[in-house]
């Protein structure tokens, strides 16, 4: 059981389900949770019989937020789809303020989308944890999923300068999700 982040706007049952089912629970190595897990590095390898996972550390909704990059063998040796997570969405990203710090992290999550996921191949499909309607990001699209050459053409936010991108992805934020705090406490107890 792989969470992308500890969740600040609802309780997470990934630990439970991973009990239930025999798993071990997986969060990124920099994860300050104060329970057991199993600590995930930025280029770890999950290998599912033809199916491989590999971990991207991107950092900048949260300092542990990380994107899963899957390849199924049986289809090539490329990758296919990534799941994103909180850190890129249809036509969005996500939103740099709830660990605090908000233009920090809209620094850091800037470097991570155009380092870590820009660079991959374009023709990746993307599907990220929310669509419209979530409080995670701002102007996100109600559709479920992507392409990364149309979110490198279509999302604004992908097509701007870093300071550029700052100003605009911490400007008129959303209210932050009600009972936040008590939220992000008990998913990393």
């Amino acid at each position: 059981m792989i969470e992308t982040h500890i969740q600040a706007d609802h309780r997470s049952g990934g630990r439970e389900l991973a009990k239930r089912t025999g798993a071990e629970y997986c969060l990124h190595e920099s994860s300050d949770a104060s329970f057991d897990f199993h600590p995930l590095k930025d280029g770890d390898e999950i290998v599912c019989g033809n199916v491989i996972v590999r971990i991207i550390h991107t950092p900048g909704h949260t300092s542990e937020s990380i994107c899963l990059l899957v390849t199924d063998r049986t289809r090539g040796l490329l990758p296919w789809f990534l799941l994103t997570g909180d850190t890129l969405f249809v036509g969005s990203v996500g939103r740099p303020d709830l660990p605090g710090n908000a233009e920090e992290n809209a620094r850091t999550l800037y470097d991570s989308v155009h380092t870590k996921i820009l660079s991959l191949p374009e023709f990746i499909e993307i599907y990220p944890a929310h669509f419209s309607g979530s409080v995670c990001g701002k102007g996100l699209s109600g559709k479920a999923s992507s392409s990364l050459i149309f979110e490198k053409r279509f999302n604004r936010f992908l097509n701007m300068g870093k300071e550029e991108f700052v100003k605009a992805i911490t400007a008129d934020l959303a209210q932050k999700p009600a009972e936040m705090l008590e939220t992000i406490a008990k998913n990393r107890s």
